[in-house]
């Protein structure tokens, strides 16, 4: 039996993980589309960090392993390359892959491992701890072993200069206190490999960090919509406090146990079967003016920045949705903007938006801290629309903490999503069958939209499921706020 990096980092977070992950691997959840973006973005990450090492040699891993083993001994024996890139190492059964091995004038090795993230997370030390393991019990002498992530200040202005983009952190002490314990984690990996069945480990914390295990489902089977898990912001001393007692239904919840007044309203809701509404929602209402706009974007925010100006993760809007009512009651008039190639879309996005927001009203939007956040970054980028900015904030008006301080509906299930909130609320209005359904698809069929070659029957077809997903949401916001004002008047 022969352990993976990947195997590895798997046991670390939970040994069941790493069981199931090698015998029973047809129980986890397929990678979706979402899931090989994220593998792709940090695809492209390590294909610009190789840049830093000028004259690398990658080690090509399509004749097998162990080809690739000794394609690395060769390169690692042959003093004139400078790097090897997927260096390939084999040690007392573990198998790692390198990202980079740089060759230092000494003789000796820089191990540095490329990660997409913006700083260094606790898990990586244990990630360069095996690789230093195996690859100097392979007899190659490392001088040290470093970190190399993205660095969320840089600009970009040009090309993308990788030595600026990256930061290279030595972590060479800090993982050296893991060292007594990979042993010891080995020697239970290998343990529980060899077990008939998998160990009986309860569902925690582990099952989601440091990321969401693809067993997730099989060890966590969905629960019905009234489980207290579901009360909204529950803590965990609470949830174990009610298991304890043998409640595991809201509707069993005792009237005297502690609950925030946002989860008692819930657990009203859910014992009553019906909405909970608060008489004081309809002074919230009154304060919106005439004409109305309903807004909603939809950006991409990729590892590395596309345009000028941007820096890492940060959001590119390039989508939006406006429903405009003029009068109570009226029909509302939809407007909208899809950026169609891969040309910078900013100026276009922001002057298009302000045209059909026009200069009066309130402008309702769900969630507006991020709504807000896109228009100042836009602003800095185009600073001759800042004043017409600074109006449209004023203009704001956020919906979603209306719906979490007057409103909740037993279909929320604890979720005041925009997803979770327009279906229980305005019947008949979904996004189930959706060519796009949700903001993560929307930013992967915008990013299929604008890929060179794409035939026009696929493009219609992208095209039309992007418009028709961002302006369900814009109506949507119009048929919530149309329903509960009815029920206030009510």
């Amino acid at each position: 039996m022969k352990i993976s990096k990947s195997k590895f980092m798997a046991g670390v977070q939970c040994l069941k993980r790493l069981y199931l992950e090698v015998h029973e691997p047809e129980l986890a959840i397929q990678p979706d589309a979402t899931d090989e973006a994220i593998i792709e973005q940090g695809r492209e990450v390590g294909m610009l960090a190789q840049q830093m090492f000028p004259g690398g040699i990658e080690v090509d891993c399509s004749k097998g392993l162990d080809a690739a083993i000794r394609r690395t001994r060769e390169l690692v024996a042959n003093s004139e390359v400078p790097a090897i890139f997927e260096g390939t190492f084999e040690y007392k059964n573990v198998l790692v892959r390198v990202d980079v091995l740089q060759r230092r004038r000494d003789g000796r090795w820089r191990l540095v491992e490329v990660k997409s993230t913006t700083d260094v997370k606790e898990h990586h030390l244990q990630d360069i701890a095996i690789q230093n393991r195996v690859v100097s019990g392979c007899g190659v002498e490392l001088a040290s072993t470093c970190l190399a992530h993205v660095n969320r200040n840089y600009v970009r202005e040009g090309p993308i200069d990788p030595r600026r983009f990256f930061k290279i952190r030595n972590l060479t002490h800090r993982f050296k206190r893991l060292k007594p314990a990979l042993v010891s984690q080995l020697r239970s990996q290998f343990r529980v490999l060899a077990m008939p069945t998998a160990p009986d480990l309860a569902s925690g914390p582990q099952c989601t960090t440091p990321v969401v295990c693809e067993f997730f489902d099989y060890c966590n089977p969905p629960k019905p919509n009234n489980h207290i898990s579901y009360l909204p912001r529950l803590h965990a001393s609470a949830m174990e406090e009610l298991e304890e007692m043998g409640i595991e239904t809201i509707q069993d919840i005792p009237d005297d146990f502690e609950l925030s007044e946002i989860q008692r309203r819930a657990c009203t809701s859910v014992k009553t079967g019906s909405l909970w509404f608060s008489p004081d929602l309809k002074t919230q209402l009154e304060s919106l003016k005439y004409p109305l706009c309903f807004m909603d974007f939809e950006t991409v925010n990729p590892a590395i920045p596309k345009f000028d100006g941007m820096s890492p993760y940060s959001h590119l809007c390039f989508q939006w949705s406006v429903h405009r009512v003029t009068r109570p009651g009226a029909e509302p008039e939809h407007f909208e903007f899809l950026a169609m190639d891969g040309a910078d879309p900013r100026a276009a996005f922001l002057s298009s938006l302000c045209e059909a927001l026009g200069e009066r009203g309130s402008i309702v939007v769900y969630n507006q801290k991020f709504e807000e956040q896109r228009i100042c970054e836009l602003a800095e980028w185009l600073p001759d629309y800042a004043n017409r900015v600074e109006e449209i904030k004023a203009r704001l008006w956020d919906l979603l903490p209306a719906m979490r301080n007057y409103v909740y509906h037993p279909a929320f299930a604890g979720s005041f999503s925009l997803k979770a909130v327009l279906p229980a609320l305005v019947p008949g209005l979904t996004y189930e069958g959706m060519e796009v359904s949700n903001g993560q698809a929307a930013g992967l069929a915008w990013r299929s939209l604008i890929q060179v070659g794409l035939d026009d029957v696929q493009r219609e077809k992208i095209k039309n499921g992007l418009l028709a997903y961002c302006s369900q949401d814009t109506l949507g916001l119009h048929r919530i706020v149309e329903a509960l004002a009815l029920r206030a008047r009510n």
